[in-house]
């Protein structure tokens, strides 16, 4: 599973100049979703949960992540928030001895990418098949019956630079592999590498991710799909 120690540090500076857009991500998992208890897989540095508390202060909220120098940022954001709890999990193993009412990863650990009108991908930051089944499997015993799995969509993945909010300049590289491709990021302040991060992803087709999530009892929500990009999320509902 992808492990973010040497971005930490500069994870919040990178995503907060443009990246995503965190107040849209969080009006769609509000948007016509009642819930009570929400599970984020791959929560980060706390950026989504952040804004999240503050729009549903009566939710209890519960943020998992593999990295622990992005779970101290998360935690040092989130600490006066009494309805937070966060926990250091790799969710190939996880038992968190509850389950809630919505589950979501928004880039976190699995996520659709849509590219114009080509049929929907799934990608996952688990590079081993059998390990991506086990997560899987586990995520799926954390979502109550009738509950339901928010995937996050992004756009197709290619090679850039670019500057962001400090001037500093944010690029990756994209290589393919058999299963899916790994992508190297960089962070350069002029000549100076200050960041260099590589994970491997492995990616499977909408028919393969659905076959997945289904054996587990997870149903896709044909309408929560919008080729135009208006939506932030896939849907599923849990059997």
């Amino acid at each position: 599973m992808g492990d973010y120690t040497n971005m930490s540090g500069y994870y919040d500076l990178i995503m907060t100049s443009g990246y995503y857009d965190y107040e849209k991500i969080v009006d769609h998992i509000l948007d016509d979703n009642d819930f009570s208890s929400v599970l984020e897989i791959g929560c980060g540095t706390g950026l989504i949960l952040e804004e999240l508390v503050q729009r549903s202060p009566n939710v209890q909220i519960t943020g998992v992540d593999l990295t622990p120098s992005m779970l101290s940022i998360a935690t040092n954001r989130l600490q006066k928030f009494s309805n937070i709890s966060l926990s250091q999990q790799n969710v190939t193993q996880f038992d968190m001895q509850k389950q809630y009412d919505l589950a979501f990863s928004y880039g976190g650990v699995w996520y659709f990418v849509i590219d114009g009108e080509n049929e929907p991908f799934m990608v996952s930051h688990i590079a081993d098949h059998a390990a991506n089944v086990s997560g899987i499997q586990h995520l799926a015993r954390h979502v109550n019956s009738g509950g339901k799995l928010m995937l996050g969509i992004q756009g197709p993945h290619h090679d850039y630079a670019s500057p962001i909010s400090n001037g500093m300049i944010y690029s990756q590289k994209i290589k393919p592999t058999d299963h899916g491709f790994i992508k190297d990021y960089y962070l350069a302040d002029g000549d100076k590498v200050l960041m260099s991060q590589t994970i491997h992803y492995r990616t499977y087709s909408f028919a393969e991710a659905l076959d997945l999530l289904g054996s587990v009892g997870f149903t896709y929500q044909a309408d929560s799909h919008r080729m135009n990009g208006s939506r932030k999320f896939l849907e599923f509902n849990k059997a």
